[in-house]
């Protein structure tokens, strides 16, 4: 049986980001929503791109450039989806960070948690 992927905390943004987005997934709005999710650091757009080629290059991710627009000025968008594997290793990590928050919720359970929004 393979080893589970480990995801860093950024990978995981901008997999949660293209999982969130669904067919509107491409450069512009995967970091728009990296951003939202990282609030209130700011995140470098190119930070974005080099995490995506990476996903993709782990084929965690799928790229494919869409039909030329004339808003673009005839130019295509790569759009994002999460493979297989990817939807796996971000459900993994999804579960750890949530066993983690529990533990952490749990030893410090006079403080009143918050879900930050």
């Amino acid at each position: 049986m393979a080893e589970p992927v480990s995801l860093g905390q950024f990978e995981q943004m901008v997999m949660t980001a293209i999982l969130s987005l669904d067919d509107n997934a491409y450069g512009v709005t995967i970091h728009a929503r990296v951003e939202e999710l990282s609030r209130p650091k700011k995140v470098a757009r190119g930070a974005v791109y080099a995490t995506l080629d990476r996903l993709e290059d782990k084929k965690l991710v799928a790229s494919w450039l869409s039909e030329p627009t004339p808003e673009r000025g005839g130019r295509s968008r790569r759009h994002y989806r999460l493979e297989k594997t990817g939807e796996k290793a971000l459900r993994e990590s999804a579960r750890t960070a949530l066993r983690v928050y529990e533990a952490i919720a749990q030893s410090l359970k006079g403080l009143a948690w918050k879900t930050p929004r």
